[in-house]
């Protein structure tokens, strides 16, 4: 009984992780702002589509606002005693790795973002 109870639990939580959307936020321009762009953490980006930022944000500019949502998600199921995360700018994702050895990766059951 307790096996399908598990069972059940992780096929809601596998669909509950695939539907999840990108983290996103919305930025109202300010008056005193630039009229060619949007700024976001001092850094001016032209109006249309930036598709990566330094923060690994796609975001879309336009003359009163800034949408951004997140290129990574963020690791929430995995062995935390033996294992961390490690933010790698390169690919814009989480790293999950060995404590003792972060050559080694380890294995995530479930992400958000």
């Amino acid at each position: 009984m307790a096996q399908k109870s598990f069972l059940s639990f992780l096929v809601a939580m596998g669909i509950v992780v695939t539907l999840g959307d990108a983290y996103c936020f919305h930025k109202m321009n300010k008056p005193d702002e630039p009229k060619d762009g949007c700024m976001l953490h001092g850094r001016l980006y032209p109006f249309g589509l930036t598709e990566r930022t330094e923060d690994c944000f796609s975001c879309r500019c336009n003359a009163v606002s800034m949408r951004c949502c997140s290129l990574f998600h963020t690791p929430v199921g995995y062995d935390r005693k033996n294992c961390k995360v490690v933010f790698n700018k390169e690919t814009c994702n989480y790293d999950v790795v060995r404590k003792n050895d972060p050559s080694k990766e380890c294995v995530v059951y479930s992400s958000i973002g």
